[in-house]
């Protein structure tokens, strides 16, 4: 009787056992994935090495945070590193206000240079900042999608209306990445903020993007937002494409 009980428990047992091991594969599999994936797009896909690009993520987020505690409620402060240059978009409430979270920015480790295009006034309604992660999504794609651009390593993010480019790309790369994202409609103004190389080095570092597209109307577009005298977060002044501030 015992060992009929044990025949037939067996089979249960061995479905168990796979059962659990199915399960133990399927947890552990997204995680491999997704960490083979995650080094592909840091090692691949942009100029900045992989240590580089770990730096300017975990300065953004400290100088955010940072910021954000300091500021508290009454600020909205959104931050994008590329290669130590420390952008900083979004609203604050005084001019006080956005000269300390300058100093804030300037205080985090391995940050290079801050470009502070704060808004002064009150924190953008829910449409504008919808209206900008949409811009922002609309930009990425036509970079992905426009001839001779890098977009793998080209970093974008927007505030009202604002669009902002930043990468190492060669003249041509970041005037092809301009135009393309000043096309779309919606776009208020191009703000580039690149770090120019030579053509040998993009060869060396990347290829080149895929197809290209264009439009009947044009954002202007610009180089150096303080060269304008600007004080906010969308810069005024001319349209002129003019020599890149960054080197």
């Amino acid at each position: 009787m015992i060992s009929d009980v044990r025949t037939a428990a067996r089979p249960l047992l061995l479905a168990a056992a796979l059962s659990g091991a199915a399960l133990s594969l399927s947890a552990c599999a997204p995680l491999i994935v997704g960490g083979a994936a995650a080094t592909t797009a840091l090692v691949v896909t942009d100029r900045r090495t992989s240590g580089i690009q770990l730096e300017d993520q975990n300065m953004a987020f400290k100088a955010q945070s940072q910021i954000s505690q300091k500021l508290g409620e009454t600020a909205r402060v959104n931050a994008m590193a590329y290669g130590g240059h420390l952008l900083l978009t979004g609203d604050v409430p005084t001019e006080e206000a956005k000269s300390q979270a300058t100093a804030i920015a300037q205080s985090v480790e391995n940050v290079k240079q801050v470009i502070n295009q704060l808004t002064v006034g009150p924190i953008a309604s829910f449409g504008v900042r919808s209206n900008d992660t949409w811009l922002t999504s609309k930009a990425k794609t036509a970079l992905l999608n426009t001839k001779y651009v890098p977009s793998g390593t080209i970093a974008v993010t927007t505030d009202h209306s604002v669009v902002y480019l930043m990468g190492k790309v060669t003249q041509a790369e970041g005037d092809y990445a301009a135009n393309a994202v000043a096309d779309l409609g919606g776009v208020a103004k191009v703000v580039k903020l690149f770090e120019t190389i030579s053509r040998e080095e993009a060869i060396r570092l990347s290829n080149s993007g895929s197809k290209s597209t264009t439009t009947e109307t044009k954002a202007p577009i610009e180089s150096d937002p303080n060269a304008a005298g600007s004080g906010g977060g969308a810069p005024s002044g001319g349209s002129a494409v003019e020599a890149m501030p960054i080197k």
